[in-house]
């Protein structure tokens, strides 16, 4: 029976665990360049006596799904899609470098150039800052240009140039700060193939019917690891009637 007990509780917990994935996901399927998590289910073998059909399951995470969301088109000059694969470096609270594919870049009062979360936007030799401009314009290689304010509108200046990566996806591991960063603690080289489309946005690339469907198979699986608990408490409720009668 507690072996029943602990086969069936482990299975529970682990449902619940990819059911936090699914979650997760379905909350962030309107958001900017989100990429969704996979997860998938690992066989285990129960340490001790019993069958050798008796097995664990543990829910393992398996990255993030890399295919690209749509584009949708903005008009805002500040807005990039990574066209392709490929990504955009940014610093992480840390310092350290990562890598984002959420375009929706800003402006702060000093001019610096971040993400939507406020992650400083890297170029070549560190964060972007952006001088006091009537117009800003981002290339397809991640090019800045501007005009500077108070002159002309012919006079365009190029004041730096995004760091685009394209670094093998084995090598990046997502962090706490919901950032990808390079696996060993290093930084990815700037990738030239690497292109941008200027006013437009990368959707998620989250199917929320699909994750309906799995969320719902993975509460019937829940269910029925719940009905196995019960069905041992209820065996062992009648082996110990049978040993007092007896």
């Amino acid at each position: 029976m507690d072996h029943s007990l602990y086969v069936a509780m482990t299975g529970a917990t682990q449902i619940l665990r990819a059911q936090d994935a699914v979650s997760n996901n379905l909350a962030n399927a309107s958001t900017v360049g989100f990429k969704s998590e996979l997860t998938a289910f690992q066989s285990l073998p129960v340490l001790g006596t019993g069958l050798a059909t008796r097995i664990n399951v543990v829910a393992q995470g398996k990255g993030q799904d890399m295919s690209q969301g749509a584009s949708v088109s903005t008009g805002r000059s500040l807005d990039v899609a990574v066209s392709g694969p490929g990504w955009i470096a940014v610093q992480a609270p840390d310092g350290s470098e990562a890598y984002t594919r959420a375009g929706n870049l800003k402006l702060t009062s000093s001019g610096q150039l971040t993400d939507a979360a406020g992650n400083p936007v890297m170029g070549a030799s560190g964060p972007i800052s952006v001088p006091d401009s009537t117009k800003i314009r981002i290339g397809e290689d991640g090019t800045i240009s501007t005009v500077p304010a108070g002159s002309g509108p012919n006079t365009v200046t190029a004041i730096g140039r995004i760091k685009l990566v394209d670094p093998d996806p084995a090598q990046l591991v997502q962090g706490t700060d919901s950032l990808m960063h390079m696996a060993d603690g290093g930084t990815a080289p700037v990738d030239d193939a690497v292109h941008v489309i200027s006013g437009a946005l990368e959707s998620s690339n989250v199917n929320p019917s699909a994750e309906l469907v799995r969320m719902i198979a993975l509460s019937r699986q829940f269910d029925m690891q719940l009905k196995s608990i019960k069905t041992a408490e209820n065996d062992a409720d009648s082996a110990n009637k049978l040993l007092q009668s007896n």
